[in-house]
């Protein structure tokens, strides 16, 4: 195990406490900093010398490459009376953007991005087509960069414009109403040697008409008074109106900015009216009818509704209405097809539809094959029909074309995987936390489990940012199940599962709440004989790497081991690079005295302590992380193996050429997989089944 002392002893004055940061060096970049370069290196060697020694890994890596290669289908989704989807063959890289004229029709291969690159990393991220159906503006995601450069193709010709967008980030672009331009936001571009660590600030919003070079294009709306302030664009569905939403952070609390497209000078668009003027509540546009504008909000007629509703603002009287009122069960989102709107719900965390008319009347459910998780249900005002997908823990993706007028759902592809649904139970369960906080948990393993404590067991979570985590096909998780492990998610507080309410408990000064959740998981999963303690391991990733972080320095004791993923390890700097700015909505900030005690209370780096023996970890993170740098989980490592006492393997596993999780190639997926399952098999002491990985 490889150990650094610092080479400089930072200490910061936090409001009168003064907190050591040794291994500050360590949050430099990797491609800018020769002594990080070499740690990374060294690092790796280690870590990569020990996962390929382990007995199971290739086995591992077999059935798992055997367990991915099936055919995979996105939602289709239909543009200008022509149809497309996304599909994966099996083990390609990157997904294909296909196009068929109609759904029985050849599909026909649209754009590749498996041949952008010899690796695999440069994918193909978001798309906005023209109303016409004439134009195709696509996202180019490299390394895994939350930087995207935008291209436009002529969808007649198939080639491309030469129309390019750099330095976008958070941002979709928005066709004009005649599409002969897209309404962009983008950043100024970073210095050279800061475009993976400078914070983001300065988002404005341009114009760009097709044909021009980007530095021409208008600048349509900014607020330079506010740096912070980043903006999305809509352009209503009938081409009258251009809205312009403002956000902070991650909190769904937004401004609403909106202007109208024609009747200003020389017949141009008009001035921008402010319609929601604080960011107090969240206000997500849906669709309009005229003036009548439709918002998702959590704002309610006598105060908050923390479950949602939906309301009408006629921006032209300012009348307000309610459409959908706060029902039981949280509404995550509302999308319109044709003249219905399509509701959904989580019910402890499993999907539920309901179709409702434009004026809030019920018409009837969507009917689905269980608990599980569907998504999709999207379309135009013309639409006579929409599509979705549904699986659960145990049942691979499914596809449906959903009749508009007869409310029928048709199977049009499911996921050909080589594993039987049928040898697998998935079961929830409720388990009670520390302060008595009643909290869900899925529990997947193969049929006849004995709860004899014997069981090895992987316990995921996240916990945050009003994220719900709902019951849906992982081959990963397959495969672990398949290898003889238990799977368990708990949905805790922090999360989207149950409403504001139950994100808000899990937020700031009450973030150790997530913590405690996750912990009484654990403790349930031992008392009730899933696993014991030498069995049982934890696994999140980023926020979810937070929680993993704090929960082996926080109970060392009760995990055998631990998957931290791109984690948020310094609870104190994070506001200080790239996105995390926009974590303090969720986590606090230490310029603030309050927050700041519960931030180093909990905060993983600072909290590990010399001498105590800590779970075998297997830290992963990747170079081009501008989301949580990576210097977060560096940092973690090496205070961890510093401190660490025992015998258990504390590595850190660093990819090269990628990101924080998003656009990463099948290839490099399969690896680091192959590679935390063996760690486990290793350390948890599985005897993987007879014959397994071929």
């Amino acid at each position: 195990m490889l150990k650094y002392p610092s080479s400089v002893q930072q200490v910061d004055d936090y409001h009168g406490t003064l907190v050591a940061d040794p291994f500050r060096w360590l949050e430099n970049d990797v491609r800018e900093d020769e002594r990080v370069a070499e740690w990374v290196k060294a690092q790796n060697e280690v870590t990569f010398g020990y996962l390929k020694q382990i007995p199971q890994r290739k086995a591992i890596e077999g059935r798992l490459t055997e367990l991915w290669n099936y055919e995979k289908f996105g939602v289709p989704f239909e543009e200008g009376g022509k149809y497309y989807f996304f599909k994966n063959d099996g083990l390609q890289n990157q997904f294909v953007l296909y196009v068929q004229e109609t759904l029985d029709s050849e599909p026909e291969v649209l754009i590749d991005p498996n041949t952008w690159s010899e690796d695999g990393t440069i994918a193909l991220s978001g798309t906005a087509f023209s109303s016409d159906g004439k134009y195709l503006a696509y996202g180019v995601q490299d390394a895994g960069s939350d930087w995207r450069t935008w291209k436009v193709m002529d969808l007649e010709t198939r080639k491309e414009t030469g129309d390019e967008l750099t330095y976008v980030k958070f941002n979709t672009p928005e066709w004009n109403a005649d599409d002969t331009g897209l309404y962009y936001g983008r950043y100024p571009e970073p210095n050279a040697g800061e475009k993976f660590q400078t914070l983001n600030l300065n988002q404005k919003v341009y114009l760009h008409r097709l044909g021009t070079p980007q530095s021409e294009d208008e600048l349509v709306f900014e607020r330079p008074a506010h740096p912070e302030w980043g903006f999305s664009n809509t352009v209503t569905e009938d081409g009258a109106y251009h809205i312009v939403t403002a956000w902070k952070g991650t909190d769904p609390r937004y401004r609403v900015f909106y202007r109208k497209l024609a009747g200003g000078e020389d017949g141009g668009p008009q001035p921008w009216v402010e319609l929601i003027d604080d960011f107090e509540q969240e206000y997500e546009f849906v669709t309009n009818e005229g003036s009548k504008f439709y918002f998702l909000t959590d704002e309610g007629e006598q105060g908050d509704a923390p479950l949602k509703r939906v309301v009408t603002i006629d921006v032209e009287t300012g009348e307000r209405a309610e459409v959908i009122a706060e029902a039981e069960n949280v509404l995550t989102g509302v999308s319109r097809v044709a003249n219905l709107l399509f509701a959904k719900y989580l019910k402890d965390a499993t999907t539920q539809v309901k179709i409702l008319t434009l004026e809030g009347e019920f018409v009837r459910d969507v009917e689905f094959e269980g608990l599980g998780s569907a998504s999709g249900f999207s379309g135009d005002r013309d639409s006579t029909e929409t599509f979705y997908s549904f699986d659960s823990f145990a049942t691979p993706p499914s596809v449906y074309r959903y009749d508009l007028a007869t409310g029928e759902s048709e199977l049009l592809r499911r996921a050909n995987v080589d594993l039987d649904p049928e040898l697998y139970e998935v079961k929830q369960v409720f388990y009670e936390s520390k302060d008595g906080t009643r909290v869900p948990m899925f529990i997947s393993y193969k049929k006849g489990l004995a709860l004899d404590g014997s069981n090895p067991t992987l316990l995921y979570g996240y916990g945050g940012f009003n994220i719900p985590l709902t019951p849906g096909f992982s081959v990963s998780r397959a495969a672990w199940m398949e290898m003889g492990g238990v799977f368990a998610m708990a949905n805790l507080r922090g999360g989207g599962e149950y409403g504001e309410a139950w994100h808000e408990a899990g937020t700031k000064l009450k973030k150790q709440n997530v913590f405690d959740d996750f912990i009484a998981a654990a403790e349930y999963l031992i008392a009730e004989g899933y696993t014991s303690r030498d069995k049982l391991a934890i696994q999140g990733g980023s926020n979810g790497g937070l929680l993993v972080g704090a929960s082996i320095t926080q109970r060392p004791d009760l995990f055998a081991a631990a998957l931290p993923a791109v984690g948020v390890m310094d609870m104190l700097r994070f506001h200080q690079f790239t996105a995390g700015r926009f974590w303090v909505d969720d986590y606090g900030s230490a310029d603030d005295p309050e927050e700041f005690a519960a931030l180093y209370a909990y905060s993983p780096y600072h909290n590990l302590e010399d001498g105590v023996s800590y779970p075998a970890t297997l830290i992963t993170t990747a170079d081009t992380d501008d989301r949580v740098v990576p210097g977060h989980s560096f940092k973690f490592a090496a205070r961890l193996q510093q401190a660490h006492a025992g015998e258990a393997p504390v590595l850190i596993r660093i990819e090269t050429r990628a990101g924080h999780g998003a656009g990463k190639p099948t290839e490099k997926i399969i690896e680091e997989y192959a590679d935390m399952w063996a760690f486990l098999a290793d350390r948890l002491g599985m005897t993987l089944p007879e014959g397994y990985g071929g």
